[in-house]
């Protein structure tokens, strides 16, 4: 029996472990949030504060609140932003942009079982005209919007922590695309135990460690920025 003082909820964590089947029941927010298990999600902040997400997809680990707290407390309020939000998978981090005041997003992930989910939760939340989802490869979906001339103020980019070397080419194609406004920030989450490397055309700003979580905050160097002739009206992305 957990000690929640939130509910009662009975969490059997490893049952049957010997058999093989372990299977723990769906703990209540109050409980995941003290032991740092996540069934469901909520927006912390903004219009949309205290929507539930979807329910996390078997394989996908979403940020936690700690660290998403942390993240927009150092962006700020991010009104009229454009948003890419890469490796979305529960599109929490995305989600919370278009809450605090973001104008819109694009959540790209390979998996069509995620896609479907956040769908279906921009639906629900009732912002789906505000976001198109891609199913698809980050670098592949950075290629695609390249050419239709698209830029983004904001860039999250959270790859599987089992994956070493996503991040490193992610945001090297990320670096050369274009895709970032003058003033863009890319936020990249990563394991500690997986140093993020240095990238030609992108400049470390900030640096935090959260528990097993490495955030860093980079930036477009200004040799990569757009220039002076071409209109970005507050560094705006295009569509």
């Amino acid at each position: 029996m957990t000690d929640c003082k939130v509910c009662s909820v009975l969490v059997v964590l490893g049952r049957d472990a010997g058999r093989g089947s372990a299977n723990p029941v769906e703990m209540c927010d109050g409980f995941a949030r003290k032991y740092g298990e996540v069934g469901t999600l909520r927006v912390i902040a903004g219009r949309l504060r205290g929507r539930r997400l979807a329910r996390v997809a078997d394989g996908v680990r979403p940020t936690s609140d700690r660290v998403r707290e942390s993240v927009f407390a150092r962006l700020g309020q991010p009104p009229g932003v454009h948003v890419l939000d890469l490796f979305a998978g529960t599109g929490s981090l995305g989600i919370e942009a278009l809450s605090r005041g973001a104008e819109s997003l694009v959540s790209v992930d390979r998996s069509k079982k995620v896609v479907a989910a956040l769908r279906q939760t921009l639906e629900e939340l009732e912002i789906a005209h505000q976001a198109r989802v891609l199913s698809m490869e980050a670098r592949g979906a950075i290629r695609r919007l390249c050419k239709s001339g698209e830029r983004f103020d904001l860039v999250f980019v959270d790859p599987p922590y089992d994956d070493v070397e996503a991040t490193a080419r992610v945001l090297g194609v990320l670096a050369g695309s274009g895709l970032l406004a003058p003033d863009a920030v890319v936020v990249v989450e990563c394991a500690t135990r997986n140093s993020i490397p240095s990238i030609p055309g992108l400049v470390a700003r900030d640096e935090r460690v959260y528990g097993d979580t490495l955030v860093r905050w980079l930036t477009p160097e200004p040799r990569t920025r757009a220039g002076p002739s071409e209109d970005r009206s507050g560094g705006a992305a295009r569509r």
